[in-house]
Formats: structure tokens, sequence, C-alpha cells
């Protein structure tokens, strides 16, 4: 009998953030043991361990947004002679210089936040990465070994995000975006494209700092309308409500390097989704998805409500698209393939 395997999950982490429910479950599934250490300081984190003498994993997961914590795991990891993995599905320089744009490219404090991060994408044994451009980011301006990268897609949690019936639309077609409200996901440009679309209803759901702005730009608009934020339990019911959904249409560099998690949650849920093109999508992805997906250009108000407008003419049509698009996901993007990238990634240390 092989021995069961065990993965110490590092740091001051959320479990229950998708990327990290639907990675746990697929390890659980294919005979990982997670363990997990919450250190009380992230940067001391590996005295902590030793204190609690635990016993020795075959590999230690830094998981997403914990750059904080990794050093600490790396010493760590050094001291028991374990490889470790580093899922960071953002860069800390990216998001600060180029997305936030609260660093100057350049600059002295953008230049030692990117040798701080980049020692973590040098020193890790595996990097995960969730679309290819993401993995040339952090190759060219992060210096991980492109040998050491492997793209594991999202995904969508499946016990959540189900085909939902099928809609027959007896008034206006509804478009609904939901999210954080943040720079990358351009809901200014959604505003914009529901004034030129009255005849459709268009709904924001969710909480951000942006929120308020949009309320502003669109109070004179009876065809939209906000709401708060469903609890993920839910949000497969309200995607279901819905005819077509929106995912992102931001002009910075980083949301060119993203598949959003709502895109792989709508598919999933079998609703057709208008979304940016952007490199991200293979052109495999882009044939298979043409009817259930339209790709249109980024910071586009003018595009997206062309792309509402032409679908809103034939509603009987949706429902097939939304089959087109759950027939995607099935075969790029559903948990069988992230299984299966996530175990090539994890064969290199065996």
């Amino acid at each position: 009998m092989d021995k069961i395997k065990t993965v110490l999950w590092w740091g001051r982490f959320n479990p229950g953030y998708s990327r990290n429910r639907i990675l746990r479950d697929l390890l659980h599934d294919n005979g990982w043991e997670v363990v997990d250490f919450h250190p009380s300081w992230s940067s001391v984190g590996d005295l902590q361990a030793l204190l609690k003498r635990m016993p020795r994993p075959d590999l230690i997961w830094v998981p997403n947004f914990r750059q904080r914590d990794f050093y600490a795991a790396k010493r760590y990891a050094r001291r028991l002679n374990v490889p470790i993995l580093f899922d960071p599905l953002i860069s800390s320089y990216d998001k600060r210089v180029f997305e936030n744009r609260k660093l100057a490219e350049g600059s002295f404090r953008a230049e030692r936040l990117r040798r701080w991060e980049g020692g973590m994408f040098r020193s890790s044994r595996i990097v995960l990465a969730d679309t290819q451009e993401h993995a040339r980011f952090f190759s060219e301006e992060l210096g991980a070994d492109p040998a050491r990268i492997f793209i594991v897609p999202v995904g969508a949690e499946e016990k959540l995000f189900v085909p939902q019936p099928g809609r027959a639309p007896a008034g206006p077609v509804e478009v609904l975006f939901y999210g954080s409200f943040v720079p990358l996901q351009g809901v200014r440009f959604i505003v914009e494209a529901a004034r030129l679309v009255p005849e459709v209803n268009w709904t924001f759901v969710g909480q951000g700092k942006l929120r308020e702005n949009c309320e502003r730009a669109s109070v004179d608009l009876a065809n939209v309308s906000f709401e708060d934020w469903v609890p993920c339990s839910q949000l497969a019911e309200r995607i279901g409500k819905a005819d077509i959904l929106l995912g992102i249409f931001g002009d910075t560099p980083k949301a060119s390097r993203v598949i959003p998690n709502k895109l792989y949650q709508a598919i999933a849920c079998a609703r057709p989704i208008i979304t940016m093109d952007s490199p991200v999508y293979s052109q495999d992805v882009r044939e298979a998805g043409r009817s259930g997906v339209a790709w249109i250009p980024a910071a586009s108000p003018e595009a997206l409500a062309n792309a509402v407008r032409q679908w809103a003419k034939h509603p009987e049509m949706l429902e097939e698209r939304g089959q087109s698009a759950r027939a995607l996901y099935n075969r790029f993007y559903a948990n069988d393939k992230v299984a299966d990238a996530l175990m090539k990634a994890l064969s290199v240390i065996d």
C-alpha cells in the first residue's frame, strides 16, 4: 500500500477561499493528507513550527496571497529538507505597481518589492500559475524558472456551481455582474454600456470601493439596479436567475493576465458570458466557446453594448448558448482537468 503523503498548508490563509477549497479537496481526493499550520506571526512562523514539533511533511504549500508567510516557510522547509510549493495567484509587485499604481515602476520601493517577491519564485520547487500569462510574468519579471512553473486553472467549486435550469425570458433580458468593484473589473465601462442598451435590465451585485461611483453614474438609469453581496452558497441560484453574465473589462495590465472566478462559475452554471478578450484564452478555447462566450475589446462600452444587444435580440438562443458555455467548462476547466494539472505539478517531487 502506498504511503499517504502529507502536505503542510502554511500561513495565515483563508481555507474558505475558492482557489484553496478546490485544490484542498482535489488533494484529498488524490490521496494527500492536508495539514494546516496558521502561525501567530508570519515572520517567525518557522520558530513556532519548531516549538510545536509537527511531523515532517512531504511538501510545504504556501497558498494564494500569503507572500508574507513565505520566507518563514522556506526556512522551515530547508531545515527539514522538504520541497516548497508557492501558489501566489497574484503577484504583490504586479498589484502594487501595475494594478493599483501605488509604486512607480523602476522606483527604489518598486525594485525592492520585486527583489523581495522574486526571491520567493526563484527558491520554490514548484510554482503554480492559473494562466499562461501569469506564468510568463512570474518568469520574465520575477525570475521563476519556467521549468518549475505549472499551469493549474482555478475552475469552480462543483458542489456549488452546477448547471442551472434554462430560462425563457418573459420580460426584458437580465444582464448580471457580480464582484468586488475593483479597477480590474472595469465596472465603469459596464455602466456606460447600460446607458446604450436601455431595453435590457442590468444588475450589479456585490460591494467594493467603486460601487458608490457606479451608483452615482447610473442614478438616472431606470434599467440599472444594485444588490448586496450574495453568500457563495446562494450564488449559483442568483446566476441562474439571470440571462447573460458579465466578466471583466478593465484596461489594467493585470486584467489581461487573469481568467476571473466569475467566468468559471458562470459557465459551470450553464450561463453565457461576455468578457474582455485577452491572451489567456487559447485558440482551442475560443473555438469551443464561441457560442457561449463573447470576447470583446477591453475598456469598450460600445463593444459591450453591441454584444449584449445582439444576444438580447434572440432570447430564444440564450439557453443553447448556456449549454455551449457548460460544454466549454467540461472540456477545459472542470475539476478533473484541474486535478490532472495539479497531479502533474506534484509529480516532480515523487
